[in-house]
């Protein structure tokens, strides 16, 4: 491949790992998502009589407001993966490299499913 081709492949994302726009986007849609449910959810608990344990509870096992926080949750550990993978693909040389990010993907992994896990035992009634 020539020069100006190579050059038009890497800035269309397909350079040698063939996902450089996937990335981008992905960022972008969990932004997109993050910028509508993280206000949903701070006017929520706003808006709720008190934040006792109680209150909020009943709040979180409501089906709508428990798919919502799953929702952000996912969106989060997502869009931080992703925020964190640049980071370590700029700034970490060598075999700590690919261990870092695979550290990375697996933390975040274990923590949405965590997360999403606690959410719906919250939502199926459990108190503690």
């Amino acid at each position: 491949m020539s020069d100006p081709a190579r050059a038009l492949s890497q800035v269309l994302g397909r350079g040698s790992a063939h996902e450089g726009v996937h990335h981008w986007r992905m960022q972008r849609l969990t932004a997109l998502a993050l910028l509508l449910l993280a206000p949903w959810f701070v006017i929520s608990l706003a808006l709720l009589p008190q934040l006792d344990f109680g209150t909020v509870h009943s709040w979180a096992s409501g089906l709508v407001n428990a798919a919502l926080l799953s929702l952000l949750v996912v969106s989060l550990c997502w869009h931080s993966q992703l925020g964190v993978q640049v980071v370590i693909e700029d700034y970490v040389r060598g075999a700590t490299r690919g261990v870092a990010l695979v550290l990375s993907s697996f933390l975040h992994v274990l923590l949405a499913a965590v997360a999403v896990l606690a959410i719906i035992r919250v939502a199926l009634g459990a108190t503690h």
